[in-house]
């Protein structure tokens, strides 16, 4: 849109006042009524004024000489220019002093030349062009009509404007800024301000108009041929009398126009019959002065001839006044019908009016919908722009697609062709990954005995001490969003986060007062058990008596199993696997030197799952015991917790002889969420179950865990043999092995030592080995410096990305997608 375009549109959403100048203004009448126009609309609504300034030519028809006042045609054409150059500069000056007098009002000025057509009949036809709806104008702008009787030509001028303006205009005269209203009555017409007082008055001039306009105003006049029902005004307002009105009009029409002309030949006659009569009666004059002179008999005969010219006379007139009624009659049976087509043009010209005030709101009411369709026509340009950046964007990314379509087409290939070398290279990985899981196996264990003959230095293994400030900075000042639990004595748990790992803040209720001698003894208790299957002890704070832990990223095992919801169900293989990793915590634990450890509460509320499911025994809850039966009722709850992982319900709640139920009722309370359990493997689980809880006594209560964890690693086997068997999905959602990655034989090295999943970001320590990111930093903030592989102290504790096995293990699960979606029968999910 162009700048003319948008000034349009911005003046026509404001109303536009017209205001009348000319060049033989003063400058402060000009001032007074642009003031009046400013004062009267410029509050209410925005306004613009456009100036229609009245160039009148006769200022050069004269010119100011030493000798006086001489016609411009006896100065020379250059001085003429001259003049008229100076006149000009002196308009455009007065102009800018108007449009900066109208400030921040918008003002457009347009010139008007006016030559020989008087000004006021300038002024109507600028309304008449422009369609002017609002005109302001000075008494002064008609003065400049004629050098002589101003005052007079300028009332004139204005009743003329007044009388001859369209309807459509509304005429605003103002006198010295003050506004005047034109009124005429009778004959005369005169001017009154707004306070009532007269400013000026005119004698108007009688017109055919005029008259008839009192003719019409007077009563009906009866014709003889015009019966008063056709010319009644009550009878007109009906429309039958306008039908019948409008059908007399057109049938009498020819007859009044028939009539008109008599009349004008009448008046012709009446004048030579005038003549006539003149003529006759100077005759008989002149007869009268000749009988005075004559004898008796001769003026008896005279008067008898002047009797008879008499009677000739009176029967003429008789005539003419016979034909004067019949004259009158018409006339008035003709003012009749006029009367009533007047009526009926004013009525027409009422409806008209009407008609138009409607026209005039359809075209506003049109304006608006015109304005909404340039603001959506403006918004549609602005959304096909867009459209037309998203398209050019698309086409690039459709060309960047088809290269990579033609570039995975490359890859699919290759894939097929490298698809047999990698199904022989799957049993090969496999048999690696088995050995490298017995050489896993062997270290833990190693790394377990390690610690449990270290356990009696209270120094051996590392932790630290915080400060009140670093554990209010960890849990936001024990914020209650970071509250995990809320209990007595030590259960209020917050999650925090200190040096980039995620930590449990234990808390001491403040209602328990302890004494700082057996928090002491209980941190050292805590930092000196160290098992992969404990919950690692990290720090403590003296001052606000609380315990830091490894935080537990899948929160504890009660909430899961006993869980109605299956989208976060443990799978009857995942179940078998926690089992075994209790059952070799609690052999560890019962094993301890110089006396065994037991948990004082072992249920699934004391078992914690990481973000792998890998199960760890809270080490808040481990206490050393040298009484058997302690250990012993330590055995009898991983009973119950059997049933419990087996079942999702909370057996030990019932006692021992409910619990003595046939296999039978067991087996039909299964937790259907763990999916199809193998009934062999459950019946093997029950079992034990039923051992551990029913175990009184052993002669070396160390080796009853020990039994049963040999159990459980064999059942282990078996269900680790059945999920091979079916291709069944092992791990957890966060990254574990999936089923296309279990079926494909993950090559050893993707593999994290210790967690046994897949890698998401490798890095490796001093020891060369590649472990996953949070794993190895967690490892290393907990004080130890040794290999978790190797058990050899580290060198250093640095790590780096290992960049190369990141994006191989990236292509390898590409690859291994492509596999599955060309050939989902024999490497894709059961289901």
């Amino acid at each position: 849109m162009n700048m003319n375009t948008s000034t349009d549109m911005v003046m026509n959403l404001h109303e536009k006042v017209y205001v009348a100048l000319n060049n033989e203004m003063q400058e402060d009448e000009g001032r007074l009524t642009l003031n009046w126009v400013i004062n009267k609309w410029g509050g209410h609504h925005p306004i613009s004024i456009i100036i229609l300034f009245i160039n009148s030519s006769s200022s050069f028809e004269f010119v100011d000489t030493p000798f006086g006042k001489l016609p411009a045609s006896s100065v020379s054409d250059d001085k003429i220019k001259i003049l008229r150059k100076c006149e000009q500069e002196k308009i455009d000056k007065l102009l800018s002093k108007y449009i900066a007098f109208c400030g921040k009002v918008k003002t457009e000025v347009h010139n008007i030349k006016k030559h020989d057509e008087p000004i006021q009949k300038t002024v109507v036809d600028l309304i008449i062009e422009r369609k002017i709806t609002k005109l302001v104008m000075g008494m002064t702008l008609m003065r400049s009509s004629s050098s002589s009787g101003r005052s007079k030509n300028a009332i004139n001028g204005s009743f003329y404007v007044h009388r001859t303006k369209p309807d459509f205009c509304e005429l605003f005269i103002l006198c010295r800024g003050k506004l005047v209203m034109l009124k005429e009555e009778n004959d005369e017409g005169y001017m009154e301000d707004e306070e009532g007082v007269i400013v000026g008055k005119i004698k108007q001039k009688a017109s055919f108009k005029g008259w008839l306009g009192k003719m019409l105003s007077h009563g009906q006049v009866k014709s003889p041929t015009c019966p008063s029902s056709r010319c009644s005004s009550a009878d007109s307002d009906s429309p039958i009398s306008r039908n019948n009105s409008n059908n007399q009009w057109e049938l009498y029409k020819q007859d009044i126009e028939e009539y008109f002309q008599e009349l004008g030949s009448n008046s012709e006659e009446n004048g030579s019959c005038t003549m006539k009569n003149n003529t006759s009666e100077q005759i008989m004059f002149a007869d009268c002065i000749q009988v005075c002179f004559k004898g008796p008999g001769d003026r008896i005969e005279a008067l008898r001839k002047e009797i008879q010219a008499a009677k000739e006379m009176i029967e003429s007139n008789k005539n003419a006044a016979k034909a004067e009624v019949d004259r009158q009659a018409k006339a008035s049976w003709a003012i009749c019908l006029c009367k009533h087509q007047a009526e009926q043009l004013q009525t027409h010209i009422a409806e008209e009016i009407s008609t138009q005030a409607d026209l005039t709101k359809d075209i506003d009411n049109t304006q608006e919908q015109i304005h909404e369709i340039l603001d959506d026509v403006h918004e549609s340009k602005d959304r096909l722009s867009s459209l037309v950046e998203l398209q050019s964007e698309l086409s690039s990314k459709l060309q960047a697609s088809s290269v990579a379509k033609r570039g995975t087409e490359t890859k699919l290939e290759n894939a097929a062709n490298a698809r047999t070398e990698l199904v022989r290279e799957i049993e090969e990985l496999r048999k690696q990954r088995d050995v490298f899981q017995l050489r896993i196996d062997f270290c833990k264990e190693k790394d377990a005995i390690g610690l449990a003959t270290r356990m009696t230095d209270p120094v051996s293994c590392s932790y630290r001490e915080f400060s009140a400030d670093e554990i209010r900075s960890a849990t936001d000042n024990f914020s209650t969003y970071r509250k995990l639990t809320c209990g007595q004595d030590w259960t209020s748990v917050y999650k925090g986060r200190i040096n980039r790992l995620s930590v449990a803040v234990k808390m001491l209720n403040s209602n328990v007062n302890m004494c700082q001698e057996i928090f002491q003894a209980k941190v050292n208790l805590l930092a000196n058990i160290r098992h992969p299957q404990v919950t690692a002890f990290i720090g403590f704070c003296s001052e606000l008596k609380c315990l830091v832990f490894e935080y537990m990223h899948n929160g504890c095992l009660r909430d899961i199993i006993f869980s109605r919801a299956k989208a976060r169900a443990l799978q009857w293989h995942q179940r078998i696997h926690i089992a075994v990793q209790v059952s070799s915590t609690l052999r560890f634990l019962h094993l301890a030197e110089p006396s065994p450890i037991v948990c004082s509460e072992l249920n699934p509320s004391t078992i914690f799952l990481d973000r792998n499911f890998v199960a760890k025994v809270h080490s808040f809850g481990l206490t050393p015991r040298c009484d058997e039966f302690t250990v012993l009722a330590n055995v009898g709850a991983f009973g119950d917790l059997l049933l419990q992982l087996v079942t999702g319900r909370n057996w030990a709640q019932l006692d021992h002889e409910a619990m003595m139920i046939g296999k039978e009722a067991i087996l039909e309370a299964l937790d259907e969420n763990a999916g199809d359990w193998p009934l062999d493997l459950v019946e093997e689980v029950v079992e034990l179950a039923t051992k551990c809880r029913s175990i009184n006594s052993e002669p070396s209560v160390g080796v009853i865990m020990s039994s049963v964890s040999e159990e459980l690693n064999e059942l282990k086997k078996k269900a680790d043999g059945l999920i091979k068997r079916r291709e069944c999905h092992i791990g957890s959602e966060d990254g574990s092995i999936s089923s296309g990655e279990e079926g494909r034989h993950v090559p050893s090295n993707f593999l994290c030592p210790i967690l046994q999943v897949v890698m998401e970001n490798p890095h490796i320590a001093a020891d060369g080995y590649s472990y996953e990111l949070e794993f190895i930093e967690g490892w290393l903030q907990m004080g130890r410096d040794t290999s978790p592989v190797t058990n050899q102290k580290l060198k250093h504790k640095h790590i780096v990305p290992n960049n190369n096995l990141r994006f191989l293990i990236q292509d390898w699960r590409k690859l291994i997608n492509l596999l599955e979606n060309m050939d989902s029968s024999s490497y894709g999910f059961n289901k």
